[in-house]
């Protein structure tokens, strides 16, 4: 089984990265800003850095190593990767079940009901856990309406009536998400889920994870021999990695939307942490995506048990479980897909 190794996050922008020997070498300018092992890394993302060798980049595509180039804000810059993962027999079965409209749909239908249920699990939980604290008819009523969506994505004959039905319940889950913030209020609202740019302290904070858990997702795909940029969910453009962004959507709420309410409400993270462009836009200052990342690689660590395999496993796994289920099932060895279904 793979093991889950860490990421490097470089946050410091016009950092200059280079090889010596089976370390990397962060550079600022003539000095030696920091050296790390490879051996243990699974991937490395440089937020405003000035460039990579060669060397570098080379030996991280021979080691399977992700060399992500992002900008300060976190916006996708370019990704270095080596030789191709994987068997082209499997690739092809991607493909083929890409463009035949029944198995797609169906592949859809259940990635969109994982993100569903997962959403559904997540208010039933704050209902449950909070119930002194916040409206928990609201919430469980809420909840119902999720029950609802899920059976009808189960029943949607089109990928456009299915993101319908998805737009839909995504407005009932998010339409009291600001419930769930118990801490901090004066600092952390949240009206409504907007981005490019975000507008507010939690939106900045959701589309930081966002962009983390599918560059995480991204290079799961490739580890198992899939094709990123050829979805079920999300159509194909040119860039865009559409199974990638497919497979985040289950882990949104468990996984993202659950860490960016608990460093909240734990106060492990505070409004100094945020900066406000002349635009308008919120984003998170280098301080903060600092402390940020750091909390996310400790989140990566927590251990669970994964519903449909019933055996215990890192958080930080779980996109490479799912891209390797979606192999398995594109193979024929399992009947259908099995998506991520958090029990909370």
């Amino acid at each position: 089984m793979k093991k889950l190794l860490n990421t490097l996050y470089i946050t410091t922008p016009d950092r200059y990265l280079s090889l010596d020997g089976e370390n990397i070498v962060i550079k600022s300018g003539n000095e030696q800003a920091g050296r790390v092992p490879l051996h243990n890394l699974e991937g490395i993302i440089g937020f405003g850095c000035s460039g990579a060798s060669p060397a570098l980049m080379g030996k991280c595509a021979e080691n399977g190593i992700s060399l992500v180039f992002l900008n300060r804000n976190g916006k996708f810059l370019a990704r270095c990767e080596g030789e191709t993962c994987g068997n082209v027999l499997l690739r092809r079965k991607q493909y083929r079940a890409a463009d035949d409209e029944t198995e797609s749909l169906e592949i859809a239908r259940l990635m969109t009901v994982g993100k569903v249920f997962n959403g559904r699990s997540l208010l039933r939980r704050f209902a449950r856990d909070h119930e002194l604290r916040i409206n928990a008819e609201e919430f469980r009523r809420k909840s119902d309406m999720l029950s609802e969506s899920i059976s009808r994505c189960m029943e949607a004959k089109s990928k456009d009536e299915l993101r319908g039905i998805e737009g839909e319940a995504a407005a009932v889950y998010f339409s009291v998400f600001d419930g769930m913030i118990l801490q901090q209020r004066e600092e952390f609202r949240f009206e409504t889920r907007n981005r490019r740019p975000p507008l507010d302290k939690v939106n900045a904070m959701l589309s930081f994870a966002y962009s983390l858990a599918t560059y995480m997702c991204a290079s799961a795909l490739e580890a198992v021999g899939l094709d990123p940029y050829v979805g079920f969910i999300h159509t194909d453009r040119p860039g865009r990695r559409s199974l990638a962004l497919d497979l985040v959507e289950e882990l949104r709420a468990p996984l993202c939307d659950r860490f960016v309410l608990s460093i909240i409400n734990k106060r492990m993270i505070s409004g100094s942490c945020f900066e406000e462009r002349e635009d308008g836009a919120v984003l998170l200052s280098d301080d903060g995506r600092k402390e940020f990342l750091k909390m996310w690689q400790q989140k990566k660590t927590d251990v669970i048990k994964h519903p449909f395999l019933e055996e215990s496993i890192e958080w930080g796994m779980l996109p490479y479980i799912q891209a390797l289920l979606l192999a398995r099932y594109l193979r024929e060895n399992l009947d259908c897909y099995p998506p991520f279904m958090w029990k909370g």
